[in-house]
């Protein structure tokens, strides 16, 4: 019995040895290098192993049949093998390299990041608005970055030799479509946001996404927050005014509104402007803007909304008449806008936005009076889905719908009205791919159909990264970009097509401890400009799309802000070579709006001593050029170069006081903008001329910030 129970137990033995499986292989990256601690192990059972350290593995299984082997290790995507596990012999397994969000390469060409949760951000919502010079706008701050111009009359955003009705301006996604106070000549306006609202800013100075259109040059994507950290209110008294801010929770849902109210009569009375204007009453303007948020699990609903009315009447000194010519303006206007996301668990995503708006103005100009009104509308519908972490996809519809009548009632009594009505529908599919943490793909396109010119356009989009190093990249990007002509053309014209530009763009970018280096060189082709025969658009014009032109440059930024305790500080540069044939050019030229060299330098210091954040900006640029109709050439000569000194000082009272003061243009440089000349010559036949100044060579501002909020922490530092 004893020689049969041992008997017994060698066939046991030999029989459970003779079931086992071997499994083994090697476990290598795309480059061939075995990569050694990588987790292989049959799916649902506890065999497995962990290769060594040259990438091989080795397991035994009583497993039998179909089975699935799993490796798997920390930066790389896991492997899956089925199949029967006889067959799980000499595998040669190359597993592929995760993609990391926070430390993989980033599509960047032609765009500046402005969040703080956002690993390319070249500024944040701080610095957008403790800029000196800035005065809390931000398109103010956003004038010290590569690629814009300073155009000192004007106010508004140029970009790479556009002009400034290029940009398109975008909420939460929906459009703005008035986003700028409306003004005099050469008096400089200011965007209508309150920079206490919104938690980043996307600005793209060219080869930006499908998802946007109707600008050649740019588009600015401003996006609201979306859960305030407290309750708190924000209480402002200053030298033009007055402000009000409060925001309020309950729950999930959240109410935030700002008010001001802006007066500039004490301001002028105290020092009067000087150069070429009366002031028969100053701008005054009271605006108001909300934002309600209300945020479910896998949903956030958000709606916004501004008003404003303003109004100006002064007089302006023009050579081709003796007496000053009075120039009233009133506006009132009026915007929505909401947005709704959903996120399902299948990692499809919904986004629902609307918008609509209501601008009007009276303008009493040469004794003419004239109205104008602009109902508009955006309806926009977006959905989404992550397929992985390589694979996304982006596509959309949307509709336009803009109504612009205008009246004008001239001393004589005759009239005549202009307008026009125009559908805009569009449509956009992108997708981004990434191929390692070392190249990512964006592509895309746009198709548009305008009602008021009844034509299709097709916009193809695309966008390369290439991370070169830990810290570094290269990136290209290029895109076809179209936008209606403007107004002033389409009230009179509806023959014209679209205007058209094609962008190409060549990046580099590196960013390590506090430092940020951009490069970007571009290359903008414009075609179908718009041309007519007249000093301005008018019924009797002829129109064509015989216009062209051409912009190229280079952009250059550099930020440190921990070389030198407290100091933080960023430089840009900007090269510029543009000329267009377009509206009434006899022949190709560079507009006056496109100086070839542009320079600032914004310095930020924390005293602790004095409790106080002092800041100096330096804005410089090349001469612009102008027409002088006593040479033969057109548009040859130039100004002389732009120089502008700010400086401001914001001082902690305590922790929720602040004392703010500023001065623009602190040395008191008399820049000169342009020079408009007579339309018919003297006696002795030279046209004569007047320099177009600044009303005022520099401004002056002091405030009174005060917060009330419950951690007895928070200031308004980061709204000055």
């Amino acid at each position: 019995m004893k020689n049969l129970a041992v008997l017994l137990t060698t066939l046991l033995a030999i029989w459970v040895s003779s079931a086992q499986t071997t499994i083994n292989g090697m476990v290598t990256d795309k480059a061939g290098n075995g990569i050694s601690g990588a987790n292989v192990y049959l799916e649902g059972t506890y065999d497995g192993a962990s290769t060594d350290e040259n990438g091989a593995f080795f397991f035994e299984t009583g497993e039998t049949g179909t089975q699935t082997l799993v490796v798997s290790v920390l930066g790389y995507d896991p492997h899956y093998e089925m199949g029967d596990v006889s067959y799980f012999q000499k595998l040669d397994i190359k597993l592929i390299e995760a993609i990391n969000q926070l430390t993989g390469v980033t599509l960047t060409a032609g765009t500046f990041e402005a969040g703080d949760n956002s690993k390319v951000s070249v500024l944040k919502p701080l610095d957008i608005v403790t800029t000196a010079g800035a005065l809390a706008d931000v398109v103010g701050a956003l004038q010290t970055l590569p690629g814009t111009t300073t155009i000192n009359e004007d106010g508004r955003l140029f970009v790479r030799g556009g002009g400034a009705e290029e940009t398109q301006v975008f909420i939460d996604g929906i459009r703005v479509f008035q986003p700028f106070f409306g003004t005099a000549q050469n008096i400089p306006t200011r965007s209508r946001f309150s920079p206490m609202l919104f938690k980043g800013i996307t600005f793209s100075t060219g080869g930006y996404s499908a998802e946007y259109g109707q600008a050649l040059s740019s588009v600015l994507l401003l996006n609201t927050i979306d859960v305030p950290e407290m309750e708190k209110t924000d209480i402002g008294a200053m030298s033009v005014g007055a402000q009000l801010g409060h925001t309020e929770i309950w729950g999930k849902e959240s109410l935030s509104f700002s008010t001001q109210y802006v007066n500039l009569a004490p301001y002028e009375t105290l020092i009067p402007s000087t150069q070429g204007v009366r002031w028969n009453k100053p701008f005054e303007s009271i605006q108001g803007e909300g934002v309600f948020r209300s945020k479910g699990d896998r949903t956030i609903f958000k709606l916004y909304t501004s008003f404003n009315y303003s109004n100006l009447d002064i007089d302006q000194e023009d050579i081709n008449f003796e007496d000053f010519v009075r120039f009233r303006l009133r506006n009132n206007n009026l915007y929505f806008n909401s947005s709704y996301k959903h996120f399902f668990e299948s990692d499809w995503g919904v986004s629902l936005g609307a918008s609509i708006s209501r601008d009007t103005n009276s303008i009493l100009v040469f004794d003419n009076d004239i109205e104008n009104n602009e109902t508009a509308g955006h309806l926009k519908a977006k959905v989404s889905k992550s397929f992985s972490n390589r694979f996304e996809l982006n596509m959309g519809a949307e509709v336009f719908h803009t109504n612009f009548e205008e009246n004008v009632e001239q001393p004589d009594g005759f009239s005549f009205e202009s307008s026009f009505d125009d559908v805009l529908w569009a449509g956009f599919l992108e997708t981004d791919i990434f191929f390692s943490n070392d190249f990512a793909l964006k592509l895309g396109g746009r198709v548009e159909r305008p009602s008021v010119l009844d034509e299709l356009t097709i916009s193809p989009r695309l966008s390369l990264a290439y991370k070169s190093g830990e810290f570094s990249q290269f990136s290209v990007a290029y895109g076809d970009f179209y936008q209606n002509p403007i107004r002033d053309v389409l009230k009179f014209n509806r023959s014209v097509t679209s205007e058209k530009t094609s962008h190409y763009i060549f990046n580099y970018q590196y960013l390590n401890d506090g430092k940020t280096f951009r490069a970007e060189a571009f290359y903008k082709d414009y075609d179908d400009l718009v041309k007519f025969n007249t000093q301005f658009p008018q019924f009797d014009s002829e129109y064509s799309n015989n216009g062209s032109g051409y912009a190229t440059g280079l952009d250059i930024f550099w930020r440190d802000n921990k070389s030198i305790d407290n100091l933080d500080y960023w430089i840009s540069y900007s090269y510029l070579d543009t000329e267009r044939d377009f509206r009434n050019f006899p022949e190709a030229a560079t507009p006056n709006f496109a100086p070839k060299h542009s320079f600032s330098i914004v310095t930020k210091y924390w005293a602790d001593k004095l409790r106080s954040q002092i800041g100096l900006t330096y804005l410089h640029g090349s001469g612009r050029p102008y027409d002088n109709p006593n040479t033969p050439e057109f548009l040859a000569e130039r100004t002389r170069p732009f120089q502008n000194l700010s400086f401001n000082w914001a001082y902690l009272i305590d922790q929720q006081k602040i004392l703010f003061f500023s001065i623009n243009n602190i040395l008191g440089i008399n820049n000169i903008n342009n020079y408009q000349y007579a339309d018919a010559p003297n006696n002795v036949g030279v046209f004569e001329r007047r320099a177009v100044r600044p009303a005022a060579d520099s401004f002056f501002f002091v405030g009174f910030f005060w917060t009330l909020s419950d951690d007895k922490k928070s200031n308004q530092l980061d709204n000055l």
